[in-house]
């Protein structure tokens, strides 16, 4: 329960940090894509922000013998860039573009703009399911 109850809690921390930061609105992110037109630089203070914050999380966790709510860290294994991550990457970027959300941004569009968001979040859903189906 008090797994739940963190992951709720760091889900609606993050979920309000893309809705106060506009970040649910895909003209803000095609706006930030934009370099050569109307470019919009609200994204690049919210990925500055997090990055400062993913910079003192893992300070903190390098001090840490386990985590405050947990038994161990779960870190990755690997750090190998591989095909896999290359193509994943490729992907993520091309739907990002071309749809201006994301997966995070776009479960919260659904509240916003429920039909194109949806259109997204199937898609994205299908894809989740093809690659479970193709990789064991």
């Amino acid at each position: 329960m008090r797994e739940f109850v963190i992951a709720l809690a760091s889900g609606t921390l993050f979920g309000g940090g893309l809705a106060i930061s506009g970040m649910m609105d895909p003209s803000r992110v095609r706006g930030f894509l934009d370099i050569f037109g109307a470019w919009d630089p609200t994204l690049a203070f919210v990925m500055g922000g997090a990055v400062l914050v993913m910079v003192v999380a893992w300070a903190v966790q390098r001090g840490l013998a386990k985590p405050y709510f947990a038994s161990n860290f779960k870190l990755p294994d690997t750090q190998r860039i591989d095909r896999k991550l290359i193509g994943g990457a490729v992907l993520f970027g091309v739907g990002w573009g071309l749809a201006g959300l994301c997966p995070g941004p776009a479960l919260g569009a659904l509240i916003i703009e429920p039909i194109s968001a949806g259109i997204f979040v199937a898609s994205m859903a299908a894809g989740m399911t093809l690659y479970r189906l193709f990789t064991a």
